[in-house]
This record gives C-alpha cells, sequence and structure tokens, in this order.
C-alpha cells in the first residue's frame, strides 16, 4: 500500500512522528478503515463516543462502493492538483478539505438512508471542526478539491459536479426563505477562487471558473470565465473568452489578467 510506504519513509526520516504514523496510518489494514479511525478521532467528543463514531464511519465506508470510490478520487485530485500536497499520507493527516469532503460523503450517505437526525448532527460537528459547513442533502461528484477549504459553504440543494476545485471562503447560497431547489448546479471540471458566492438556483456551465471575490447571479456558460461583483464574463457578454483547458486541472487563477485596471480605490 503506497500511503503506509509514504508514512514508513516519513518514520525513517523523523522518528517523532513514528507514534502518530502508527497511529493513523500504519496500524490500519485500508485506506478506509484508516480514514473512519481518523474522523472518528478528529469528531468525537464528551457527548460523541470515539468508539462509536468509527463503528459508524467504518461501516458506512465498508457498506457504499460510491463511497470508496469517490475517497479514492479525491485523494488523488488532491495530490495531483495541489503543488503543496508532499504525499498521499500527507493528504490524508493534514488536509482538512479532504478530510470534511470525505466526512461529507458518510452523512450524505446517512441522509439518504432516513438517518436525516444524525446526518444533521454529524455536518455541525464537521462545521465546528473544520470550518467547512456542508449539508448532508447536497449532492457532491467525485474527484474534488476543497483547497485549504475554511469557510466553504454549500447548501442543501447544491449540486457540484465531478472534478471540481473549490477554494477556501466559497459560498455555494440559495436565496430567499422558500424551500425548493435554491441552490447553485456546478458543472463539471469548473474551479470557484477563494472568497466567491454563487448564490440561487444558477447553473455554471461544465469547465467555467469563477475568479475570487466574484458574486455569481445568474448562469455562467460553460468554458467562460466569471469575474467581479456582480460577476461578468471575461471578453463580453455576447462573446466571452472560450478556456482551451480544465481550470481544476490548471489550478489557473490568474490567465484572465491582462493588464491593470484604471480603478483606483
Amino acid at each position: 500500500m503506497k500511503i503506509q510506504q509514504e508514512a514508513a519513509h516519513d518514520v525513517s526520516d523523523e522518528p517523532l512522528l513514528s507514534k502518530h504514523m502508527h497511529a493513523f496510518i500504519l496500524s490500519h489494514g485500508s485506506l478506509e478503515e484508516a480514514l473512519a479511525f481518523l474522523l472518528a478521532t478528529k469528531l468525537a467528543n464528551t457527548n460523541l463516543d470515539f468508539d462509536v463514531l468509527y463503528e459508524l464511519f467504518w461501516d458506512a465506508l465498508r457498506s457504499c462502493a460510491k463511497i470508496r470510490s469517490a475517497i479514492c478520487a479525491d485523494i488523488k485530485a488532491v495530490k495531483d492538483r495541489d503543488p503543496a500536497c508532499l504525499s498521499y499520507c500527507h493528504c490524508i493527516l493534514n488536509y482538512k478539505g479532504f478530510q470534511a469532503c470525505e466526512a461529507y460523503r458518510i452523512f450524505h450517505y446517512l441522509w439518504v438512508q432516513g438517518r436525516q437526525p444524525l446526518a444533521c448532527l454529524l455536518q455541525s460537528r464537521v462545521a465546528e471542526v473544520f470550518a467547512v459547513d456542508i449539508h448532508p442533502a447536497a449532492k457532491i461528484g467525485k474527484g474534488v478539491l476543497f483547497d485549504h477549504a475554511t469557510g466553504v459553504v454549500i447548501g442543501e440543494t447544491a449540486v457540484v459536479g465531478d472534478n471540481v476545485a473549490i477554494l477556501h471562503g466559497v459560498t455555494l447560497g440559495g436565496t430567499g426563505k422558500q424551500g425548493g431547489d435554491r441552490h447553485p448546479k456546478i458543472g463539471e471540471g469548473v474551479l470557484i477562487g477563494a472568497g466567491a458566492s454563487i448564490i440561487g438556483n444558477i447553473r455554471v456551465g461544465e469547465g467555467a471558473k469563477v475568479g475570487a471575490g466574484a458574486v455569481v447571479l445568474i448562469d455562467v456558460p460553460p468554458r467562460t470565465t466569471a469575474v467581479g461583483c456582480p460577476a461578468r464574463l471575461v471578453g463580453s457578454r455576447t462573446n466571452p473568452s472560450t478556456l482551451k483547458e480544465i481550470p481544476s486541472d490548471t489550478m489557473d487563477h490568474v490567465s484572465f489578467v491582462t493588464e491593470w485596471s484604471d480603478y483606483v480605490i
């Protein structure tokens, strides 16, 4: 198992990591078992017993092949797209965006099973521990990268496609207090920059890019870039610039900037 090989290598280089690596990586027989142990350790408190959480998480991961497939795609996405990620082992142990995403997958599984109160309790606990608030009913594809992740909020009817990259401080929010389908739909391969807010039942098309700090209130066409507050398309509304590469693969946040603005604060 490559992850265990990475952990053993880290221990040989830095013996102070020995106890930590054995507890969270080397003593477990699979990625799923290690992840169940890690999440139970982080989320347990005086009213949520570690043993109960561990059995709950481990059972969900053993029972659902869809979750296991998504975990593998997620960890690969982090390692491939984030140059700061040293190894798969580093991702599991130190990337709270990855940890929060996999916790979401478990409480979404519980939500679908009809265990909504438990799913909501775990959502609240994850928000407290990781500062990532994802409603259990939201639908998130695989190969998703939450980079840094602090302050990410994803609402109840939001849908996030495969291979999406979301930076810290991003909100996929609803409008008004009415129920129904009120949150954004994010297409495959989308990159959403830090602090962006995408509000309402709108669609961000496949392979699009949303710049940092943008406030998006209407649909973003596929392969285009939306920037500003309120957001506008780079190029023009009628003839926007077209992205040639998948932005979540390149993680390029600034290629649309061609010159300094005349605007001065």
